[in-house]
């Protein structure tokens, strides 16, 4: 029988965090985010009440059902407090020994049956399990940014997972209103696997044919149909973001095309980190 989720907690409310919160408050789910300080606690907190306010304006909930889903998200600075969820979603930075450690003190935390999931776009699951003594309780739960529109989840299976772990994962991303798919633990996953290679490859031809960010983006809107320009995207992923995860793939499988270009490590370096800095290949309104 698969482990069912009658309680959830993120860790690490960040844009990805607070935006998983907020998908599981939306469906019903009573759910506890956890930070490391107040502040940023209650700046989470006021994000969620935002979007679910404008969700509202737009006439895509109700008032009421905006204060239900909101009731049902509570906040703590203490991982002790996660002890009685059934599912856990971390969701802090992209580095491994800061998600490694994070799994050790999960594990002393929750209950034995409790499945803990990696929101992670670029390291190895199986390394993440590796440094708990239940690996098989350890999946990969990568969720899309923004996390309450896109419907994609990726539910990462490594060799130790069992099959409740990965099913509990798969059935909760269903129960939240997302579309789940399965795949191994192999780097990028589905998804970034095929897009990082292919958006440093369009941040190439920048240079190499002369056109501009717009030009680019307008070329694969208007001749591929694709629904956002690759310049675009790269700016709503962030460029500290897919630069990482860039640098991860290339360490991992070690092909040229996965390296990310010089022009983007500048950017980063200079902080033009695209929508969240309000500048990028494109200039945003902050």
């Amino acid at each position: 029988m698969t482990t069912e989720v009658h309680k959830v907690g993120v860790v690490g409310l960040g844009t990805m965090g607070a935006g998983i919160a907020q998908v599981c408050v939306q469906a019903g789910v009573d759910t506890i985010g956890r930070e490391v300080g107040e502040e940023l606690a209650e700046r989470a907190c006021e994000r969620i009440a935002h979007y679910l306010g404008r969700g509202v304006e737009k006439g895509r909930l109700t008032a009421e059902e905006r204060d239900a889903a909101l009731g049902r998200l509570t906040t703590t600075t203490e991982l002790a407090d996660l002890a009685d969820c059934d599912l856990v979603i971390e969701a802090v930075v992209e580095e491994l020994d800061a998600k490694r450690e994070l799994f050790r003190e999960l594990e002393e935390v929750v209950a034995p049956d409790a499945v803990l999931a990696s929101n992670t776009s670029a390291l190895s699951i199986t390394e993440i399990a590796a440094a708990t003594r239940r690996p098989e309780r350890v999946v990969g739960m990568h969720f899309f940014n923004p996390a309450p529109v896109l419907p994609l989840v990726e539910v990462v299976r490594t060799g130790a997972a069992s099959d409740d772990a990965v099913e509990a994962a798969y059935a909760f991303a269903e129960r939240i209103g997302k579309r789940p798919i399965r795949c191994g633990d192999t780097p990028g996953f589905v998804v970034n696997r095929i897009l990082i290679p292919l958006l440093n490859d369009c941040v190439r031809v920048l240079e190499e044919a002369g056109v501009t960010p717009d030009d680019l983006d307008t070329a694969m809107t208007a001749g591929l149909n694709w629904p956002i320009g690759p310049c675009a995207l790269i700016d709503l992923i962030g460029i500290d973001v897919h630069v990482h995860a860039s640098e991860a793939l290339h360490s991992a499988l070690g092909e040229p095309r996965m390296k990310p270009p010089a022009r983007l490590v500048e950017m980063r370096d200079a902080g033009s980190l695209g929508r969240k800095s309000g500048r990028g290949f494109f200039v945003y309104d902050t």
